[in-house]
Parts: C-alpha cells; sequence; structure tokens
C-alpha cells in the first residue's frame, strides 16, 4: 500500500535524542500501550508528548492509521516517528521501539476538563459531540474505525475557554475491508463505525448528568451483574433528578445513538445534521456533570465501565484476519512439512497440496477461550472458572510455542492447570484474540 510505504520513508532512525530531550519522569497519561510522556525539541524548545512503543507490525499499523486521519484539526497530530532501540531499567538489553512524537495537548482529558469547570453547560457539551464526532467522520471516510472512543481519549489542546477537542490513541483502529464476520459465540455483530457511534452516545449521556447509561446511578466502583443485558436490550433512562433541566434535543440525540440494532442507530451523517449540534438556543443551563466528577472514584468507575463496554465489542470482529493454517507462512510450519516430523502434542499440519484437510486445532482451542471469557458457560456440576481453566489448558497444549500467549498466562497467574488470581475475563480475551492475530499473520513478509 502506498501509505505504508510513505509511512515506512518516514520513519526516522537516528537517534530522537540527537533532537529531543526526554522528561522519563514526567507522565501526561497512560495509553494502552504504556504511559505517554513529554520531551522537548531542542532547537524550538516546544514541548511535546512522546508515546514508545515496541517496533512490531501491529504498532507500525498504529502509526500508519494514525498518520492516515492526522490531517484533521480534531485529531491528535503526529510530528515525527523515530525506530531506536531503548532500553528501560527494568530490561536486561535494549529493544527495538517507535518513538512517535506528538502535539502537545496541556488542556488534558475530557472527564478532567468538565470536572475543573464549575460551570460546565449543554452548548459546550454540544460543542465538544460537534468536534468529536468529525474526527470520526473524516477517519469512518477513510474507512477506519477507531474502536475506543472513550473520554480519555479526547484531549483539549490548550486551557482556554474555546479550546479544541481532538482524538487519540488508533492503538484498536482498524480498516474496515467490509468483509467482517460475526463469530459463532457472540450474541449480536456490531460494525467497526457503529461501535464508534454506541461509544459517542455513551459519551454523550455521561457528559450530561455525571454517570454512564446501564449501571446504577448510585456510582458504585461495582458494575451490575445485570449490565450485558441491559446494555443488550438497550436498558437506560433519563432520571428526573438530573435530567429534568436538560433538552429534549440532547435526549433525543443520545435515545437514537444508544440503539441496541446497529441499522437502527444514528448515522454519522445524521449526528452531524441533527439539531442539538446545530442548535441557535443558548443552551446555557449548567449540568450536573462536574459536581460529580470532582470525585476521582466516580470518574475511575466510568472509566472501567467503559473500557469493558468497548472490549467487548472488539472481541466480537475475531475472524477479520483469520486464515487457514496451511495459508500461513509461518516459520516453524514450514520447518515442520520440511522435515516431515509431526508437531508435539499431535498438532498435524496436512499437505494442502495433496488434498488433505487443513488442521486449525490450535486456533479453535483459543476461540474456545475467548468464547468462554465472554459467555461464560459451565456444564452439570461445573462453575464458570473451572470452565475457563478447563479450556485454557487446552489452548495451551496446542500453542505452547507462542511468546505472546505463555507471557500473558504469565501475567494473568496461570500455574499450568488453572489461574491462581481472579482473571478478568474481558482482558483476557482481548490478549487471545491477538494471539490469533499474531499466530496467523506473523512472518508473512518472509
Amino acid at each position: 500500500m502506498s501509505e505504508e510505504s510513505d509511512m515506512e520513508k518516514a520513519i526516522k532512525e537516528t537517534s530522537i535524542l540527537e533532537e529531543y530531550s526526554i522528561n522519563w519522569t514526567q507522565k501526561l497519561g497512560a495509553g494502552i500501550s504504556g504511559p505517554v510522556r513529554v520531551c522537548v525539541k531542542k532547537s524550538t524548545q516546544e514541548r511535546f508528548a512522546l508515546k514508545i512503543l515496541l517496533d512490531r507490525p501491529k504498532a507500525r499499523n498504529e502509526v500508519r492509521l494514525h498518520m492516515m486521519c492526522a490531517t484533521h484539526p480534531n485529531i491528535v497530530q503526529i510530528i515525527e516517528v523515530f525506530a531506536n532501540s531503548v532500553q528501560f531499567p527494568h530490561e536486561s538489553s535494549p529493544r527495538a521501539r517507535l518513538l512517535i512524537v506528538m502535539e502537545m495537548m496541556e488542556g488534558g482529558e475530557l472527564f478532567h476538563r468538565i470536572s475543573q469547570h464549575r460551570h460546565f453547560t449543554e452548548k459546550q457539551a454540544s460543542q465538544v459531540t460537534k468536534q468529536a464526532t468529525l474526527a470520526l467522520r473524516h477517519c469512518h471516510l477513510l474507512n477506519i474505525a477507531h474502536r475506543d472512543l472513550k473520554p480519555e481519549n479526547l484531549l483539549f489542546k490548550d486551557n482556554s475557554l474555546d479550546a479544541p477537542v481532538k482524538l487519540c490513541d488508533f492503538g484498536f483502529a482498524k480498516i474496515d475491508q467490509g468483509d467482517l464476520m460475526t463469530p459463532q459465540f457472540t450474541p449480536y455483530y456490531v460494525a467497526p463505525q457503529s461501535c464508534d457511534l454506541w461509544s459517542l452516545g455513551v459519551i454523550i449521556y455521561v457528559m450530561l448528568c455525571g454517570y454512564p447509561p446501564f449501571y446504577s446511578k448510585h456510582h458504585s466502583r461495582t458494575i451490575p451483574k445485570d449490565m450485558r443485558r441491559k446494555i443488550m436490550t438497550g436498558s437506560f433512562e433519563f432520571p428526573e433528578e438530573e435530567w429534568s433541566q436538560i433538552s429534549e434535543m440532547a435526549k433525543d440525540v443520545v435515545r437514537k445513538l444508544l440503539k441496541v440494532k446497529p441499522e437502527e442507530r444514528l448515522t454519522i451523517e445524521g449526528v452531524l445534521d441533527h439539531p442539538w449540534l446545530n442548535s441557535t438556543e443558548a443552551l446555557d443551563n449548567v449540568l450536573p456533570s462536574a459536581q460529580l466528577m470532582m470525585d476521582k472514584a466516580v470518574v475511575a468507575g466510568i472509566q472501567q465501565a467503559h473500557a469493558e463496554q468497548l472490549a467487548n465489542m472488539r472481541i466480537q470482529d475475531l475472524k477479520v484476519s483469520l486464515k487457514p493454517l496451511h495459508s500461513v507462512n509461518n516459520p516453524i510450519l514450514r520447518k515442520r512439512k520440511l522435515l516431515g516430523t509431526k508437531p508435539k502434542d499431535s498438532v498435524y499440519i496436512h499437505d494442502h497440496e495433496n488434498g488433505a484437510e487443513d488442521s486449525n486445532v490450535a486456533l479453535e482451542k483459543l476461540r474456545d477461550v475467548i468464547a468462554q471469557c465472554i459467555l461464560p458457560q459451565a456444564g452439570k456440576g461445573e462453575n464458570e472458572d473451572e470452565k475457563l481453566n478447563e479450556v485454557m489448558q487446552e489452548a495451551w497444549k496446542y500453542n505452547r510455542e507462542c511468546k505472546l500467549l505463555r507471557d500473558t498466562l504469565q501475567s494473568f497467574s496461570w500455574n499450568g492447570r488453572g489461574f491462581t488470581d481472579k482473571v478478568d475475563r474481558l482482558k483476557l480475551a482481548e490478549i487471545v484474540k491477538q494471539v490469533i492475530e499474531e499466530q496467523t499473520t506473523s512472518h508473512e513478509s518472509q
């Protein structure tokens, strides 16, 4: 792809330290891949944000998609990218990393900004929504779904009253090839762009009242067990105490975005054309959200709930990059075929040219883990934790050579037979999804 080659040419291999000073102690925030730090350009003394990723195909894809979108005024700009070896204090040797220099967003994250405004109004919420929607539309016109639209990824350029809002963090972004399939075990399918619109509806709701839809308005940090049922049935309300002063236009846009069926959901153009985003009314009513968001525990609970909801939606496009094992250009599998040896644990890779049926049992075992994480099922006399241990044992048995899976299990306190600590199932499912993608797409260029 031309964008890919352009991106590769744009990556500098000279040391970033020749041009920038890095403040290793000051952290601006934590993205999905680690903290974002501050760096200063030596020639101008201008401050920038620095994101550091391990130099892997997934990271290069993130940079490529972000670069494709970053021409829009409501998307954080990438200034330049370096490919350098970096050794952190806890590491025994340097590792290849991408160092992404981005514009500094001094105004901070959306919810922090709201909490600082004692008089955050409905008009201001409408203006934030318009800018976030314009950023999303730009991505969608490029056929890119962001898939991680959450309050932490909407940043203000500075602390002025009319500071622009910008979208950041393309770590989960994906180009929609139009061939997304629905895994059999998922309750319903959400196209990536629809995931963005759903998230926009949730963010608008929270901006207006200070707590999310589908959850208890008593702001408990523990998410109710009936959360999934409420989400799947679109069960949410506008409690009178907080919503009585909020306009019907605002409620209307929320209702139309939080539709369970994606085809019934408001389109991106529909949001931009909606009266709430284009109203000439003052809409200067002060929202209750600022007061509630002064409580950091409340904000943390909202963010946790929204992140889990997004993770669940992302897992649903699992099959997008799966391929039959015979077509995977994996050096380990290729070596086995050449030597004519049978792999351990009875994973047999048949010769496709001889017409034999291809075995993808290893991938199926990994899919079973994801299914158990999303929709837990246990047989008679079994509990859900025992069943997860059972399917994980099977997956590990057939995928022992996968370093990412080995590292993942270690981080989740796996002892070879079961998990010794409580497991964040959605997080586990998301990483296992990455294992599947890595297993089927790694080393394709070799």
